[in-house]
């Protein structure tokens, strides 16, 4: 039933969207410069990521609790997980070239992609 994975999954998410939160406002507090809450949210992130993946690679969580987990919670706690993994999987799969490009590519991507955002932002 379609309908129930879709609740499952926004579910999740809005448990990730209310830890990224938390962790973020918790580690960050009052602190200005150097953005602590997303570094710390993007390595638990991470981390989080290894360890499901792991477990559903072993089969010890079930292929839903794994899109639930990685697609709901995940893609709404951080998006920086699936970039590492993805980065990691190629750099094991020994694809260094892509795997260089693969994180040069969307940062550097990324960056002139905000400032044309915020210009683009400015002028509306």
């Amino acid at each position: 039933m379609w309908w129930q994975k879709l609740i499952w999954l926004s579910v999740a998410g809005a448990v990730g969207t209310l830890s990224r939160f938390g962790l973020q406002g918790l580690v960050q507090g009052s602190r200005v410069g150097f953005p602590w809450g997303t570094f710390a949210v993007n390595i638990a992130g991470t981390f989080a990521f290894g360890v499901v993946w792991s477990l559903a690679d072993r089969t010890v969580v079930s292929p839903e609790f794994k899109t639930y987990a990685l697609i709901g919670f995940m893609g709404a706690f951080t998006t920086f997980s699936t970039f590492m993994f993805e980065s990691g999987s190629l750099i094991q799969d020994r694809e260094y070239l892509l795997a260089g490009a693969n994180m040069l590519g969307q940062n550097v991507t990324g960056i002139i992609f905000l400032f044309l955002g915020l210009a683009l932002g400015r002028l509306l």
